[in-house]
């Protein structure tokens, strides 16, 4: 089986919902520093691709918060995402590892399927990650934005809303 074309437009789309996946994912962090990882398995590959996320958030848990990456791994992680969730014959496993200020590690994990990302609860996510991941797994939360079409709404943390250090 061979991966079918994507359009132009459902790539641009895709790319939207991956900054907005982003976007999401960085307002619920605490201050500390967290890693988010991402595989996904395309048909044709010896291997996943993979895509590394390094975050640091400075503050103290508020709305002001600084949540900072750095620019050359955010635009590598935002494409292999886009691909994920253009491409609805890929699979795949986002995870994010945060070590908090107090040094507590926590890992929670999210499967990427049919170009949507589904919340694991900690045990799923455990499964998933085959216990490679020291910390304490906990449940994931929802990471794509609803449909903001039905209800006119707007999203509460646009991509632009983020300093990239």
């Amino acid at each position: 089986m061979q991966l079918k074309p994507v359009s132009l437009d459902v790539i641009a789309e895709a790319r939207e919902e991956a900054q907005a996946v982003l976007a999401t994912l960085m307002a619920r962090l605490a201050p500390g520093e967290h890693v988010v990882r991402l595989g996904v398995d395309m048909e044709g590959q010896e291997r996943p691709l993979s895509a590394t996320l390094p975050i640091t958030v400075e503050g103290d848990g508020g709305a002001e918060d600084l949540v900072g990456a750095e620019p050359k791994w955010l635009d590598n992680f935002v494409f292999l995402l886009t691909c994920g969730l253009a491409q609805t014959l890929c699979s795949g496993v986002l995870y994010l590892r945060s070590t908090g200020v107090d040094g507590q590690v926590t890992v929670r994990a999210w499967h990427l399927c049919w170009g949507a990302l589904s919340e694991c609860l900690a045990g799923e996510a455990a499964e998933l990650l085959d216990g490679r991941e020291p910390g304490a797994y906990a449940d994931a939360f929802a990471l794509h934005a609803p449909d903001d079409e039905e209800d006119g709404g707007e999203a509460v943390f646009p991509p632009v809303a983020y300093t990239v250090l």
